[in-house]
């Protein structure tokens, strides 16, 4: 029998069906997470920095069951998901007397990195009041930064991980799909760009790219296990200024 099913890169086989048939049954009183869990181990179905691919691994198991392919367990409790129960972000007051001058006069500017700070709860706040797309969590791994000059914060910078297919990109970078599967992961995506609107310095938006380019290398190393070598700054043209939408190698 022959299976088409390709989930996140990975296809699945009879082979494959036949394992994680035999894998429930020789574990009837195991909930759907120690499936899912062991299949990954099995499988050695991990990301770059060595972790479970733990939730891709239970969007496929439901898939299959909903497919007719596979029985998975009773589930055993409902796990709260505070990506669909996310309060919007509180909204946090700043000074938001004028900023006015040339990158000499607003120095010097801190690109201070906030994910998991006192300050990432400031980054939320003000990506939700004054970007035009508003705050969403994003999915996978995922940088945020505040810029400040003289203690004031003037621009907030997000990086996450890219989107697996965009045709300008991957044909700059002259990779084949199976190059994109393996090093997809090398990429960040600069998911949001914010210049806050009393902020009014010439080149200012360049500048940050310039600063955040240089640090994330290290960053992402540090959180993630694994460096990225190339950035995704794409805007829509008609509503983005000050960058281009083309992919800056680090």
């Amino acid at each position: 029998m022959e299976f088409d099913v390709v989930y996140h890169g990975r296809k699945v086989t009879h082979k494959d069906i036949i394992f994680i048939k035999t894998l429930i049954a020789n574990n009837p009183d195991k909930s759907r997470w120690f499936i899912s869990r062991e299949l990954c181990r099995q499988w050695d179905w991990r990301q770059p920095n060595g972790v479970l691919k733990d939730m891709i691994c239970r969007g496929l198991l439901l898939r299959l069951q909903r497919d007719g392919l596979i029985a998975l367990p009773p589930c055993k409790r409902i796990i709260n998901n505070p990506l669909l129960n996310r309060q919007p972000p509180e909204l946090i007051k700043v000074d938001q007397s004028p900023i006015i001058g040339n990158i000499e006069e607003v120095q010097p500017i801190e690109l201070r990195s906030v994910r998991k700070t006192q300050y990432e709860r400031l980054y939320n706040s003000l990506i939700h009041q004054y970007h035009y797309l508003g705050y969403t969590q994003p999915v996978g791994e995922k940088l945020k930064y505040i810029a400040f000059s003289h203690d004031r914060p003037i621009a907030c910078i997000g990086y996450s991980s890219s989107v697996w297919h965009i045709g300008c990109r991957d044909r700059f970078i002259g990779w084949s799909p199976q190059l994109r599967k393996k090093n997809l992961h090398l990429i960040a995506y600069n998911n949001r760009f914010l210049i806050l609107p009393w902020v009014k310095v010439p080149s200012l938006a360049s500048h940050l790219l310039s600063l955040s380019a240089r640090t994330i290398p290290s960053d992402w190393l540090r959180f993630y296990g694994h460096p990225v070598y190339l950035l995704d700054p794409f805007v829509h043209s008609f509503l983005g200024s000050g960058l281009l939408s083309v992919p800056f190698f680090l």
